[in-house]
């Protein structure tokens, strides 16, 4: 079943609750099936661009992830498939604790097996944080263009993928230096894999 709340909107709101700030979820869920294919694309070349040949990890960047931890000294690098971080948004919380991504890759095994690679593309695009109170694809949408994630034109799919990484600090919305280099980077890996012809 399609998750009534996850543990990062429960972060959130105790986040809220402990700074005496008001705090409301918007979400609204939207069948894959109903979302445009170039913004599917455009997510899955920002964030995890073998997602569909994975089984759910991908253990050079975890490795990769792991060494610059240790020669830094601390829990940065995130190195995420779009399955680990489905995980974490459902059961987890943003926590860099290396026990908690242990957590985190254990329970990205559980749903690959258990779920097919579009559910979970499906419960990822409508469950993931997209701004202050925002998840999911449809909400951001309605927030930062004013209509339905159905109807998301190819740029407008391009600023909301290249913003994932850090929703907080960045809006789709926005013109800045971050998202604009954001969104060119997701439209040149989508040229480079002939994400951009029209679909026959």
């Amino acid at each position: 079943t399609n998750p009534a709340e996850t543990a990062l909107m429960r972060q959130r709101r105790e986040e809220a609750a402990a700074d005496h700030v008001p705090y409301a979820v918007r979400s609204r869920w939207i069948p894959l099936s109903k979302l445009p294919r170039h913004l599917i694309r455009a997510v899955i070349v920002a964030e995890d661009g073998t997602f569909y040949s994975h089984s759910g990890v991908e253990w050079y960047e975890v490795r990769e992830s792991l060494e610059k931890d240790i020669r830094t000294g601390r829990f940065a690098r995130g190195a995420s498939t779009i399955t680990q971080q489905l995980a974490k948004n459902l059961f987890l919380s943003t926590s860099k604790d290396p026990i908690r991504k242990l957590k985190e890759v254990a329970i990205a095994y559980l749903l690959e097996y258990h779920l097919s690679k579009n559910r979970i593309l499906e419960l990822y695009l409508n469950e993931i944080e997209w701004g202050n109170g925002i998840f999911g694809v449809e909400a951001a949408a309605q927030a930062y263009f004013g209509k339905s994630a159905a109807d998301l034109t190819l740029n407008e799919s391009a600023r909301l993928a290249a913003v994932i990484p850090s929703p907080l600090r960045h809006r789709a919305d926005d013109d800045s230096r971050y998202v604009l280099r954001r969104k060119a980077i997701v439209l040149n890996r989508m040229a480079e894999r002939n994400f951009l012809r029209p679909s026959p």
